[in-house]
């Protein structure tokens, strides 16, 4: 059962998650094309001022790198591909994990920079969740190489969980939204936008530990519960978020 519910979590994120990589695509990159790259700042102006162009390339670099990782992130998980395909799978794998790695520096460089927008606790809490990205990038290219299948698959799902993070981020106040929670202020300071510098990311790392903790072949039933409505609860977010967004 936690295996068909994360899977179905995986499928919504990832057709949801084209939707709005095609968005950053059009609204962002596809206006860069034509600009010199002072201009870019132009095509972002709620990100970026233009004062500092090494924070506005390191911005464009999140941007394309987080695009290209969230497509090969979906793909990576496609079970039959992985299967009949292994050469092609490594080759995408390799893609992947420098994709991630690249936005992740990309997005780091422009919080030191530039800063968020949310001011302090917001830096921390980005910053935190791009050096967490370059962690699970790293081990889980470590533990391919060493062919500790086990190992791997362990860090490609916390890898994938932190990817699809930025897309939670937006999901998620679509959420507060329906919920009518209230605590968001356009400067990002107020009590849930505080909230939301950390909640978009270690909610998520810690139901992949539960479900990879469940998976394990010793995974007791409490495990395989809490596991079971940790993703239940997961999935609602998602379904709600999606909803709103549409």
């Amino acid at each position: 059962m936690n295996r068909q519910l994360a899977i179905g979590i995986t499928v919504l994120l990832c057709l949801s998650g084209m939707q709005f990589c095609l968005y950053i695509v059009l609204r962002y990159l596809a206006p860069l094309l034509g600009a010199e790259p002072d201009q870019w700042h132009l095509f972002a102006p709620g990100f970026s001022n233009g004062g500092d162009p090494v924070a506005t390339t390191s911005l464009v670099l999140h941007l394309v790198a987080g695009v290209i990782v969230m497509v090969l992130g979906c793909v990576q998980f496609v079970t039959v591909a992985r299967r009949r395909w292994p050469v092609v799978h490594r080759v995408i794998g390799r893609a992947y994990v420098s994709s991630a790695m690249l936005a992740a520096v990309g997005g780091l460089g422009y919080i030191v920079l530039n800063g968020t927008v949310g001011g302090a606790v917001m830096d921390l809490g980005f910053g935190l969740y791009g050096v967490l990205v370059l962690v699970a990038a790293v081990r889980c290219l470590r533990h391919a190489r060493a062919r500790d299948v086990a190992a791997h698959r362990d860090w490609a799902v916390r890898l994938f969980v932190l990817v699809v993070a930025s897309w939670l981020y937006r999901l998620e106040y679509g959420v507060a939204g329906v919920l009518g929670t209230g605590g968001h202020t356009p400067q990002f300071t107020g009590w849930f936008d505080q909230m939301m510098a950390f909640a978009f990311y270690v909610p998520n790392l810690l139901i992949a530990e539960m479900y990879l903790r469940a998976r394990r072949r010793d995974g007791s039933i409490a495990w395989r519960t809490a596991s079971l409505l940790a993703l239940s609860v997961a999935a609602a977010v998602v379904v709600i978020g999606v909803y709103s967004r549409w």
